[in-house]
């Protein structure tokens, strides 16, 4: 069997940097979405219902989001990251120490969203310098889901 060289206009480099960009952003994801599906089973307290629910809407999108990034890095013709121990080496997210109160968590998942906006930010510059196109439309989604949960989170616990 023949493997077809990858000639979407973009070199081999801009290829690589650009899946590695998004390997990152892969790994980043999935760790937010462990650590918000956690907060969701254990959230506890006067928030729960309101939490719970917000917790839910929140990982499915970003369940959803992994595929659309890991399907764009084979795109690219790399192969995405999909183990725990390439996500631990990869993330920038924080693992939480035990099960915090919910003020906590919420305080939490605003930092993790704002690691995956950075994350983000990097793989879109990347993307841009190569008018990489799909992969921008792609992380300027996410951009906007992120940031808008960290202001919704944000504004949760806002004194």
């Amino acid at each position: 069997m023949k493997n077809l060289k990858v000639n979407i206009g973009l070199s081999e480099k801009e290829r690589k940097d650009v899946a590695n960009g998004l390997g990152d952003l892969l790994a980043d994801s999935y760790s937010l979405y462990l650590k918000t599906h956690n907060f969701h089973w254990n959230v506890e307290g006067p928030m729960f219902r309101s939490l719970h629910l917000m917790f839910m809407e929140q990982y499915t999108d970003m369940w959803t989001a992994l595929d659309e990034i890991a399907e764009r890095i084979r795109a690219l013709g790399h192969y995405a990251p999909g183990t725990y121990a390439e996500f631990l080496k990869r993330s920038t997210i924080k693992d939480s120490k035990g099960i915090p109160k919910a003020p906590k968590m919420v305080e939490e998942l605003v930092q993790g969203h704002e690691s995956v906006i950075q994350t983000l930010r990097m793989v879109c510059d990347l993307a841009e310098t190569v008018k990489d196109q799909p992969t921008l439309d792609l992380v300027t989604r996410r951009l906007e889901f992120h940031e808008k949960t960290a202001w919704m989170l944000r504004s949760v616990i806002k004194a």
